[in-house]
């Protein structure tokens, strides 16, 4: 598999090059170039395969020439202690949770593959530093899946506010190899500053910079092995056509979906389920994308306003506008909306969800009542643990929710190794002292 810039430019790097420099010049981000029909692959997996297998069996028909089968197998072996896990409630319905990692939330399973390929693809060969910024648990994340990591070292810049859930020992001052910045700003400077480092190539160079963040695809195309996963478990209980509900803030989620569709995954369409920023919803209608004033609400996830995912979206439509318009339905929850959807789930299958995974799961709802253009079993993405918003949820649920150890451990405070403007030649500095 190749890649190319999202600004048409015609020049093809390798997935390593795609992973290790992050970034096009300009300001487009990596696309795959093309895509190898994986069916062959999964079609035909056996239901009780594990995550760990069915990562390390499709990854080199997907990256072919550049991780062979024993690459791959340590690659998945090293990445995941955790898999996902679907639950089907009804012959309509099931949720496929992927909070099962150490932070609760999906993104533990693009991390975890990012950390681990990178290590795979530097080994005996040279060095690598990722630069992130992180707000939430990203942080948390992040650390876990590159500590120790071997030629590699992690600096994870935060916006101004209290910084939870990292483990002193990991950090480079302590034998570990975890940079903790603080920024005097906010979380745009952060993501601003990863972006500048990186586009500033000498620096880039001298340091193998690189980031974690959702902009590097080699942390956001992994995300659509889940969907293979969720697939080769229900495919045996579904006649009909498959369908995803997917929580959309930045839209990571759905461009994986969308990635596994073209790895030939049979499926028939994405509910893209947003709520009241509904930041792509005239775009899925075919009308011009226009940005909207951040609306705060009860799933503070998928408040965006102006979703990074953006041009990789529209690359997507741009190659068969038609196709896609065909198969991404938008839905808009309220907070409303949102709160009876979390009380139905537990009333009707003693599910519990958090917030985010009831918008998925009320606009699954929504659409199948409405008839759509096509009938059929509907996975629900859960990307968040509900204990991480216990107290809202046991008020709503009227029953207490336990906690996991891994999860209360988030809310420890640290301090960070420097705090600093949110300039490059700052950030540069900080990170000349601590290497």
């Amino acid at each position: 598999m190749q890649f190319r810039s999202t600004q048409s430019d015609d020049r093809l790097v390798s997935f390593k090059d795609a992973v290790l420099r992050c970034l096009p010049a300009g300001e487009g981000l990596y696309v795959p170039a093309s895509v190898t029909d994986m069916r062959q692959f999964f079609l035909y997996m056996d239901l009780d395969i594990s995550y760990p297998e069915l990562v390390a069996a499709v990854t080199p028909g997907l990256l072919q020439g550049e991780l062979n089968p024993f690459s791959a197998s340590r690659v998945a072996e090293s990445a995941f202690d955790f898999e996902p896990e679907l639950k089907q409630l009804d012959d309509d319905l099931s949720v496929l949770t992927l909070y099962n990692g150490p932070t609760g939330v999906f993104k533990d399973f693009g991390i975890a593959f990012l950390a681990a390929v990178m290590e795979e693809l530097i080994k005996n060969k040279g060095f690598a530093m990722t630069l992130s910024a992180a707000k939430g648990d990203t942080g948390v994340s992040i650390a876990h899946a590159f500590y120790k990591r071997q030629g590699i070292i992690a600096v994870i810049l935060y916006p101004s506010g209290p910084i939870r859930g990292l483990d002193p020992a990991f950090f480079i001052q302590n034998g570990g190899n975890i940079i903790p910045i603080q920024i005097r700003g906010t979380f745009d400077d952060c993501q601003r500053l990863v972006a500048e480092a990186i586009h500033d190539r000498p620096f880039a160079d001298r340091y193998g910079i690189t980031s974690a963040n959702a902009i590097n695809v080699g942390r956001l195309l992994p995300q659509a092995f889940y969907y293979l996963y969720a697939f080769i478990k229900v495919k045996q209980h579904i006649k009909e056509d498959l369908i995803f509900s997917v929580p959309c803030g930045n839209f990571g989620n759905l461009i994986a979906g969308l990635y596994a569709w073209k790895f030939g995954l049979p499926l028939s369409g994405f509910i893209a389920a947003m709520n009241a920023n509904n930041a792509f919803g005239d775009f899925f209608r075919g009308k011009e994308y226009r940005p909207h004033p951040l609306i705060t609400t009860n799933s503070p996830a998928l408040d965006v306003s102006q979703p990074s995912n953006y041009k990789r979206l529209v690359a997507f439509y741009q190659e068969a506008p038609a196709v896609m318009r065909n198969m991404v339905y938008p839905e808009t929850v309220d907070d409303q909306a949102t709160l009876i959807a979390l009380e139905k789930a537990w009333k009707q299958h003693h599910l519990i969800l958090d917030s985010h995974s009831a918008v998925a799961y009320a606009a699954a709802e929504r659409y199948a009542k409405g008839g759509g253009d096509f009938y059929g079993h509907v996975v629900v993405l859960a990307t968040g643990h509900p204990a991480k918003q216990a107290d809202m949820i046991a008020e709503i649920l009227g029953a207490e929710l336990e906690i996991p150890e891994k999860l209360r451990k988030l809310q420890h405070k640290t301090d960070p190794v420097a705090l600093i403007d949110p300039q490059l030649d700052a950030l540069q500095g900080a990170i000349a002292s601590c290497v």
